[in-house]
């Protein structure tokens, strides 16, 4: 008897602690903007701790099943518990749920306009995670990225050649295979490509085409460069923790 009274408690404690969690303004604000009536009400994006909109005109789309709370914005999934309260949401182009997703603490997202940003299932952004999109970021299914990592598709200013006056090419689409294990404070900039089951080491800066290396490596430096073959995340022995860390 005592024991089941304290599974009841423990269970009523975590549903309280989980609700003051959500930042529930922010939640119903965006869902019923953003999305039709039948799919809003289900709340399919949830936000914890304090976000800034600076602007949200453009388009989102979830693929799949919608289910409540799928898409996590500032969820408490690691080590540190604290938010800054310096997360901040710019959408001027489109972004694209393909299932599930999560943002750590203290995110940047921007999709500028006209620009397309397209996140796998199960896809991750730690705390202090960074995405500035302003033509073209594709991440596969199951790209997790560290804290403090940045995927960035622009230099932001023109570059040109001071002999020849040749401008130099200002941005240039990302894509990230699936199964990509990115550590923590890794730059990912334009024109980056990586195969599937690839993991990048900490510290890296990524800006090109590593699909030639093949799967399964390991890749790490600035700029980054084939560590290892033959290596990979034990992604089927984590899969089932990944699944429940990321579902309310």
């Amino acid at each position: 008897m005592i024991q089941n009274s304290y599974r009841k408690y423990r269970s009523f404690y975590h549903k309280i602690k989980f609700y003051y969690s959500v930042n529930w303004t922010k939640t119903l604000y965006f869902n019923f903007k953003k999305f039709p009536f039948q799919t809003a009400k289900k709340l399919p994006v949830f936000f914890y701790g304090r976000v800034k909109f600076k602007c949200i005109t453009g388009a989102i789309e979830i693929e799949g099943t919608i289910k409540k709370g799928m898409i996590g914005f500032g969820q408490a999934y690691e080590m540190n518990t604290v938010h800054k309260g310096i997360a901040e949401i710019i959408l001027a182009g489109k972004l694209v749920f393909k299932g599930k997703c999560q943002f750590g603490k203290d995110y940047f997202v921007f999709v500028g306009e006209n620009a397309l940003c397209e996140l796998g299932n199960m896809t991750s952004m730690a705390s202090c995670g960074k995405i500035i999109c302003t033509e073209k970021i594709v991440l596969g299914d199951y790209a997790r990225f560290g804290s403090e990592s940045q995927i960035i598709d622009t230099n932001f200013h023109d570059m040109i050649d001071t002999k020849t006056g040749e401008k130099f090419q200002k941005s240039a689409p990302i894509f990230i295979g699936n199964y990509n294990f990115v550590s923590n404070r890794v730059s990912v900039m334009k024109g980056t490509q990586t195969p599937d089951f690839c993991t990048i080491a900490s510290n890296s800066l990524c800006n090109k085409n590593y699909k030639n290396l093949g799967e399964n490596i390991l890749i790490g430096g600035i700029p980054a460069k084939l560590i290892r073959e033959n290596i990979s995340r034990d992604w089927d022995g984590e899969k089932e923790n990944m699944i429940k860390w990321l579902t309310i």
